[in-house]
């Protein structure tokens, strides 16, 4: 069994279908601070920090047992860093942003035991959002609002935000939130799943 240092519930859909055993606890992480405080950082290093961050903070409380903590990070071609939407009206700006133009997700994922990082991995993904219409992004956000509060991006790909992409290039679990391949690899060499 492992800890998963979060409560997302694609995180958590993604690791029941591939039958890993698990609980979630919350990490409880100031993320704005952390941000600020790292702030130097690229998307790439910052997405995997964070995830070091989770992993460790809930290790501390979970002696002993393998902590699974993830992030993403959505950069801009221009280097930008898009964060979760605070309200629906930041949503649409995103939208407004990413259309038309291509991205990189960054999904990291650290597990950490008795409160240090003894794994890590920091995947890419690469999509181009087609243009989109003022009225298709009031339309999406009709649908999708609030659901998508909590996701960078703006995005739910096994939703309705399958139709903002024009092209994807990249592994789809990490585009959910995860390199669940690389992680259930590390998970056989630990005795968690069978090999």
């Amino acid at each position: 069994m492992i800890v998963l240092a979060s409560t997302s519930a694609s995180r958590r859909a993604m690791l029941r279908a591939a039958d890993v055993p698990h609980e979630a606890l919350g990490s409880f992480v100031d993320e704005e601070s952390a941000k600020a405080a790292m702030a130097d950082l690229s998307p790439r290093d910052l997405a995997d920090a964070l995830a070091e961050l989770k992993a460790v903070k809930v290790s501390q409380r979970a002696p002993g047992t393998l902590v699974l903590g993830c992030d993403s990070v959505v950069a801009l071609e221009d280097g930008t860093m898009l964060d979760k939407p605070v309200d629906r009206d930041e949503a649409a700006r995103h939208l407004k942003l990413l259309s038309g133009k291509r991205h990189d997700l960054f999904s990291a994922a650290v597990i950490a035991e008795h409160g240090r990082p003894v794994w890590r991995h920091v995947d890419r993904a690469r999509l181009w959002v087609r243009p989109l219409s003022g009225a298709f992004i009031d339309a999406y956000l009709d649908a999708e609002w609030p659901a998508i509060a909590g996701c960078v991006g703006c995005y739910r790909m096994e939703g309705r935000g399958a139709q903002l992409f024009a092209r994807i290039e990249g592994s789809h679990f990490t585009i959910l939130g995860m390199p669940l391949l690389n992680i259930l690899d590390y998970l056989r060499t630990r005795g968690v799943l069978t090999s």
